[in-house]
């Protein structure tokens, strides 16, 4: 087999996945859109959403610019060389990373240090296998933090909050599953999809439940028990509430698939994989011997090309507020839980690193009355030695919970931006020094890349692009107030109204 054709392969299956949403998971989202009610902020964040899809298209960029950890499956016929593919996969990653298709995400876990081409120890995740076919099957996902962080892992028998106990049975199993959907909230970027891994230990069942993410969102499973768990868990979890962003809405999950394997008699695992709306994963059949792309998968049935959808969802049903930063105390303490705001002027970008730091040392910039955003993105330098951003999406704010209040009064910030809300040491912060939280909507990294209209500087490049301070002049930067400066927050209210609506399902469904 010719490598370079195969590395040319293998980059085509990287940009499209990284740039371009499969069939079936853009017919799951029209879906959703056609079930919201127009002019709530749901029916808002899923016009965002597909305007992204489509910008994505048009510029063959990153949908989400958190382009995660490249995750491959290969099955090779009998007699490949799978040193040499894997030789070519890395170099496939690397120059897709220098073209900003994918964002540098490789980090040394003791040093912090970013490789800067998303090569390093243990990343990419390559699983081969051997089959009898005499092609090359190759698959990716790409997922990201916010969602990854959101996977959880039950080991039955157990107490399950809001649902009780769960024995080792297919309606324990349907517990842990319903749990996982109200555990995620808007963190992990919904409405999402979850694989499922029943059985197993902790690392094979995790290995499953992300093996269901390569399943069709269409398929049906053969096994006829798993079929109606999973059509249980479809129907129910959308009354949850908790929609898009956590924003309250009819859905909340877009996808199902859960799978078995035998476990030993002490254990029994129920792993879910939970993965955000922007579901980047395509496959390619592959010619062994010349290395060309054959054929392409997930890309059966309809295509919905958004760009030709109305998108008079867009008009909500709250006021929307113009602010230019720098913002007053006054213009925060008048914003309440459900307004629109549209931001123009500077704003700073801060993830974890930025925080750290800023809990230690003096700021590079004057944050007086400033916004931070929470957001990694992609940037690329042009021949001038100007950056460009490729991609600008919110990172899942939680993370920043232990050193944000903190850090907003000792800096005099006036509004944070992320996604999927802050705790309660944030909110009292907000109401005691007049700030704000403003939910953006996740994944829309093209949209938000839209509204940065120059880079005006760059701190603290140390910590690598993504966990850098990027100075973003703005125009028209759009997000909903979630957590006001008078105690209120959307998501504590979503997640208790969730709570108890999980709570109903507590009686016993499967024997």
């Amino acid at each position: 087999m010719t490598m370079e054709k195969f590395q040319e392969s293998m980059y085509k299956l990287i940009v499209e996945t990284s740039t371009k949403l499969p069939r079936d998971v853009r017919r799951a989202i029209k879906a959703a859109k056609a079930r919201e009610n127009a002019g709530t902020r749901a029916a808002m964040s899923l016009a965002t959403i597909t305007n992204n899809i489509s910008m994505a298209d048009d510029q063959v960029s990153p949908i989400c610019q958190d382009t995660g950890l490249p995750t491959f499956k290969i099955k090779t016929p009998v007699g490949v060389n799978q040193i040499q593919i894997k030789k070519a996969i890395l170099e496939a990653i690397a120059q897709a990373t220098k073209d900003g298709k994918l964002r540098p995400n490789s980090v040394d876990s003791l040093t912090g240090e970013n490789s800067g081409d998303n090569l390093g120890a243990g990343t990419p995740v390559i699983k081969f296998e051997q089959w009898e076919e005499d092609y090359i099957d190759a698959r990716l996902i790409l997922k990201g933090g916010g969602c990854e962080n959101k996977n959880i892992q039950y080991s039955l028998p157990s107490e399950i909050e809001g649902l009780g106990r769960a024995g080792r049975d297919l309606d324990g199993i349907r517990k842990c599953i319903m749990h996982s959907v109200y555990q995620a909230q808007g963190q992990g970027c919904s409405a999402g999809f979850i694989g499922v891994g029943i059985g197993g230990d902790r690392t094979s069942g995790y290995e499953l439940a992300k093996e269901q993410l390569f399943r069709s969102v269409d398929d049906v499973n053969p096994i006829e028990e798993l079929r109606q768990l999973e059509e249980y868990v479809m129907e129910n979890a959308n009354k949850l509430g908790i929609g898009t962003m956590g924003f309250g809405g009819e859905t909340t999950l877009l996808g199902c698939k859960v799978g078995v394997i035998n476990r030993i008699p002490a254990s029994f695992f129920v792993s879910v994989a939970y993965n955000c709306w922007a579901y980047r994963r395509l496959g390619v059949k592959i010619n062994a011997e010349t290395g060309e792309i054959n054929d392409w998968m997930y890309q059966e049935g309809e295509h919905i090309d958004f760009s030709k959808e109305v998108e008079d969802e867009t008009e909500t049903e709250q006021k929307i507020v113009t602010l230019q930063a720098p913002i007053t105390e006054e213009q925060i303490r008048e914003l309440k839980v459900g307004d629109v705001v549209q931001i123009n002027g500077m704003m700073y970008t801060g993830r974890d690193a930025i925080h750290k730091y800023l809990s230690d040392n003096e700021s590079p910039v004057d944050l007086n009355g400033q916004v931070i955003y929470h957001c990694g993105p992609v940037m690329l330098k042009d021949e001038e030695g100007k950056w460009h951003v490729k991609a600008a999406g919110p990172t899942t704010s939680i993370r920043e919970e232990p050193y944000q209040g903190d850090i907003m009064k000792r800096f005099g910030i006036r509004a944070v931006i992320g996604k999927g809300g802050m705790g309660p040491k944030t909110l009292a912060a907000l109401n005691e020094h007049g700030g704000v939280y403003l939910n953006a909507i996740g994944g829309a990294a093209q949209y938000y890349a839209d509204c940065i209209k120059s880079v005006e500087g760059v701190d603290l490049m140390q910590f690598g692009i993504p966990e850098a301070m990027w100075h973003l002049k703005v125009e028209g930067f759009t997000a909903v107030v979630t957590m006001d400066s008078h105690g209120n927050s959307l998501h504590a209210d979503v997640d208790k109204s969730s709570l108890e609506k999980l709570a109903q399902f507590k009686e016993k469904v499967f024997s």
